[in-house]
C-alpha cells in the first residue's frame, strides 16, 4: 500500500476541520515538531530541519485557512443581521 504526499496532506486537512479532532490534531503537530523523536532527527544538519518546516508548514496553512474561513462566516453573519426587511401595507387616509 503506497501512501501519497497528497492524501497525507487531504487526510490531515480533512481531520483537522472536524472540530471534534481539532485540537487533538494540533496538540499532536505541536508534540512532534518538540519531540526529539522525529521521522529525521533534527541532529542530521539540513534534513532533520526540513521535516519539521514542512509540517509546521502544512499546520500554519491550515489553521490559517479555518481563522479566514470563521471570519468571513461571522462577517457574512453579522451583514446578515444589520439588513432586515419591513413588510409594510399601504392604507389610504382617506
Amino acid at each position: 500500500m503506497k501512501i501519497s504526499p497528497q492524501a497525507l496532506y487531504q487526510w490531515y486537512g480533512n481531520t483537522l476541520r472536524n472540530p471534534k479532532y481539532r485540537w487533538w490534531i494540533i496538540l499532536g503537530t505541536l508534540v512532534y515538531l518538540f519531540s526529539p523523536l522525529d521521522i529525521s532527527p533534527d541532529v542530521i544538519p539540513i534534513v532533520g530541519q526540513v521535516d519539521d518546516f514542512l509540517i509546521l508548514t502544512v499546520l500554519l496553512t491550515e489553521v490559517s485557512q479555518l481563522a479566514m474561513s470563521a471570519l468571513q462566516k461571522k462577517s457574512t453573519n453579522s451583514d446578515q443581521e444589520t439588513v432586515k426587511t419591513v413588510d409594510v401595507d399601504a392604507v389610504s387616509l382617506d
